[in-house]
């Protein structure tokens, strides 16, 4: 019986990869800087986002669409990763970044219509020099 607990424990944990690796994936360039972001358009995907995980692979996030630039805000409840976002307009043009502790309901809002917004590890984007006005290229359209 111990067995048998031992082997769905471990189906389990490995499904949760999976489940997590079922958004699709684009390459992003900030700068001289590559990102690779997975891709959350639904609604329920940007609601999920990146939370209940543990670990981000370095130079990895998640990036929300939306169908319209709008005032967003974020917050990390049930998200485990610290964060850094960065609020995104139609132009590509990055209006604000925030960082973002772990599982607080602390409210996060762009400093203006946002459409886009990337998550990052806390850090990333000051790390690589990355600010209000820098440009994200080969963001994808809204659907």
């Amino acid at each position: 019986m111990k067995f048998v607990a031992t082997l769905v424990l471990h189906a389990l944990l490995l499904a949760l990869p999976v489940a997590a690796a079922e958004l699709p994936k684009i390459t992003l360039t900030i700068g001289m800087h590559k990102v690779t972001a997975e891709v959350a358009t639904t609604p329920d995907e940007r609601a999920r986002g990146l939370m209940q995980r543990f670990s981000l692979q370095p130079d990895h996030g998640m990036l929300f669409v939306f169908e319209r630039a709008e005032p967003l805000a974020f917050w990390m409840k049930n998200t485990f990763i610290p964060l850094s976002i960065a609020f995104i307009g139609s132009d590509g043009k990055i209006i604000n970044v925030e960082d973002m502790q772990p599982q607080t309901e602390t409210t996060h809002w762009s400093k203006g219509p946002a459409r886009y917004a990337l998550e990052m590890k806390k850090g990333w984007f000051a790390e690589k020099g990355i600010g209000p006005g820098a440009v994200v290229q080969g963001l994808p359209p809204a659907r």
